[in-house]
């Protein structure tokens, strides 16, 4: 665990989500098994796993995309269940950022990233434009702020939508393989925004097949499989010297 870990967890010394026995079916399908999961603040925790294994389910489930068969999350002491109530406050304290950036196309870069403050944390425009302009810096995109996002490459529209997520200013930011949908040379410009965000002490879940993120930057990594957590450690324990015989196989196959 890397010591910036180590500090957050002693600043504040208490969990921001507690999954407990989670279950999710798709009809008869059950994708999510009983998922038991506590991530602390500051934490950065990698999912990995076959396609299939229930991530990216988890994490919609953690963002409430997804409504829960059984069990219970709890995200900084907020319970999500079926009560509408806790929804607005709870989408105020946890960002997404998905495979495909999802930009509105008819609204420039700053607009983007604008929007949300506005519509739901209703800032004045100054204050939205503020907030973007300095997100933007932090993404290293501060000169594409007026340029519309077919006019950006994949590697720049992902870092527009981490900016747009980071707008809301929120405690949490999960992450369903933000650089999958990116050709090789432009993961690493995404990767280090999100090194960045780790340093300074976000809380992160992130689904990604980047194992090399998970034994940078991870402080915990989870290995998935067929709807339950197979295996979890340290990215040393996990990605080095991994116990489950599926681990060893999947790593093998992705090497």
């Amino acid at each position: 665990m890397s010591n910036r870990a180590v500090e957050a967890k002693r600043d504040n010394n208490q969990s921001i989500i507690v999954v407990k026995d989670l279950h999710k079916s798709f009809g008869n399908l059950e994708v999510l098994k009983g998922i038991d999961l506590i991530v602390n603040r500051g934490e950065v925790v990698s999912l990995i796993g076959a396609s299939g294994s229930g991530k990216s389910t988890l994490l919609r489930c953690l963002n409430r995309l997804e409504t829960i068969s059984g069990g219970a999350i709890t995200i900084d002491g907020i319970p999500l269940n079926e009560s509408l109530k806790h929804v607005s406050q709870f989408r105020r304290e946890v960002g997404m950022v998905f495979q495909q950036f999802n930009l509105f196309p008819h609204m420039t870069v700053l607009e983007n990233v604008m929007e949300a403050p506005i519509q739901v944390n209703k800032v004045t425009k100054d204050e939205a434009r503020k907030i973007a302009v300095n997100l933007l810096e932090k993404v290293g995109l501060s000169e594409k702020q007026d340029v519309y996002p077919r006019k950006l490459s994949g590697g720049q529209q992902q870092r527009v939508a981490i900016a747009r997520a980071l707008a809301m200013n929120p405690k949490i930011m999960l992450f369903d393989e933000p650089t999958s949908a990116l050709d090789p040379e432009l993961v690493g410009e995404v990767l280090q925004v999100m090194k960045q965000l780790a340093k300074e002490g976000m809380t992160m879940v992130v689904v990604t097949h980047e194992m090399q993120f998970a034994r940078e930057v991870a402080d915990r990594v989870i290995f998935m499989h067929n709807g339950l957590i197979e295996e979890q450690g340290n990215p040393q324990e996990v990605l080095v010297n991994p116990n489950s015989e599926r681990l060893k196989s999947f790593l093998r196959m992705i090497k």
